[in-house]
């Protein structure tokens, strides 16, 4: 068993909390449109945007990939938004479809890179053991950003709005957490808590942040992935929390 070091957890524990700060109401709104898989689809579009400017040799710059992420979300994010408009009763299958042809249009550019099969894993699994002070800083002024997108367009332009907000969030915690984080981020505390007709936000929070303390602690004493252990940590109080509201 690993001894657990704060200097390495502390920072992935506050990429955790920015990312959950977003991503719970987010996730409750989803669960509520019926999008289940948009976040998979919409972070697999952020993740192409960031290979692709890898492979223009342009890695060096966060900014211009950062920029490029973000681009390729919101037209991705544009797109399922008219789907939803225009043929609502196929939007399920068009974002599995738009899920499935990111993904493999990835594994093919990567296809001829050496390191190309690190680089789909780190966007799968993420890095959140290993983010910097940079990129924690830029993702709160992302958070605060987005929440007073929030107040301002709340009610207004819904669909547009909702689905350009959920790019820029996904496209900011795929960098930090990886594909599989997000979702489960977005989907175990929303749909733990779909009963609970009383502080519902709170009990969500409670059971995201205890999902990523607990999945960091499994991770440094076991020596495991911190990401893969943390969807699982997190499912496991997300399910222990329906049990208890059962009985």
């Amino acid at each position: 068993m690993s001894a657990v070091d704060l200097s390495i957890m502390l920072p992935a524990f506050v990429a955790g909390l920015l990312v959950l700060a977003t991503h719970v109401p987010l996730g409750m709104r989803v669960l509520a449109r019926g999008v289940i898989f948009v976040d998979l689809a919409v972070a697999q579009i952020a993740g192409l945007g960031a290979i692709v400017a890898e492979l223009a040799g342009l890695e060096d710059n966060v900014l211009v990939v950062q920029a490029m992420a973000v681009t390729f979300a919101l037209l991705g994010a544009a797109l399922l938004a008219y789907t939803e408009h225009k043929r609502p009763k196929i939007q399920e299958a068009t974002i599995g479809l738009v899920f499935v042809l990111a993904a493999t249009l990835g594994v093919l550019l990567l296809s001829r890179d050496p390191h190309g099969g690190e680089h789909l894993k780190d966007l799968l699994a993420g890095q959140i053991l290993w983010v910097s002070q940079g990129q924690l800083i830029a993702t709160a002024v992302l958070t605060a950003v987005l929440f007073v997108l929030w107040l301002l367009f709340r009610g207004r332009f819904a669909r547009l709005a909702f689905y350009g907000q959920f790019a820029l969030a996904v496209t900011a915690s795929v960098q930090l957490v990886g594909v599989y984080l997000v979702f489960s981020s977005l989907i175990v505390p929303a749909l733990a808590t779909h009963r609970c007709r009383e502080r519902r936000a709170l009990i969500a929070y409670v059971i995201g942040v205890a999902g990523y303390a607990s999945g960091l602690l499994v991770s440094g004493w076991f020596d495991l992935p911190a990401g893969p252990a943390i969807v699982w940590a997190m499912t496991v109080c997300g399910g222990v929390f329906m049990v208890w509201k059962r009985l």
